[in-house]
């Protein structure tokens, strides 16, 4: 079934059909470990079809500046938790939010040297970081 699909979707792509993803996150975490992503899948229909898709989730910043719609809360009013330094921390920082990263779920040894800025902060966990943000942010 897998084939199927990569098999037809680089055809309907070139016979004029746009390339929309979800994201292009390189890996998430399972039960048993980390899984492959969408982003390689993505990247390779990129390659096969000479076309750049529109990535309308993490870590574009629509994604953030939307989930603050309506919330009265400027980027620099908030703070993103995430276990993914790239796609979670990375684009939230690019939009002018606090980027914290948790060393749960997907996170590796040194991800928080794998982007510019690093995090605003780096916690063992979702718990600590909250607590961080209510002892020196509000």
């Amino acid at each position: 079934f897998l084939y199927f699909l990569l098999r037809s979707i680089p055809r309907l792509v070139l016979d004029g059909a746009p390339l929309i993803a979800i994201h292009k996150a390189r890996y998430f975490k399972k039960k048993d470990g980390l899984s492959l992503g969408p982003g390689p899948f993505v990247v390779g229909l990129e390659y096969a079809t000479d076309s750049k898709a529109t990535v309308v989730g993490k870590p574009e910043k629509t994604f953030f500046l939307e989930a603050l719609r309506g919330t009265d809360c400027a980027p620099e009013e908030a703070v993103m938790i995430g276990d993914d330094c790239r796609d979670d921390v990375g684009g939230a920082q690019n939009v002018g939010m606090r980027g914290i990263l948790v060393k749960t779920g997907k996170y590796r040894p040194a991800d928080e040297d794998k982007i510019n800025p690093a995090p605003y902060l780096t916690c063992e966990n979702f718990p600590v970081a909250v607590e961080h943000i209510l002892e020196h942010l509000l």
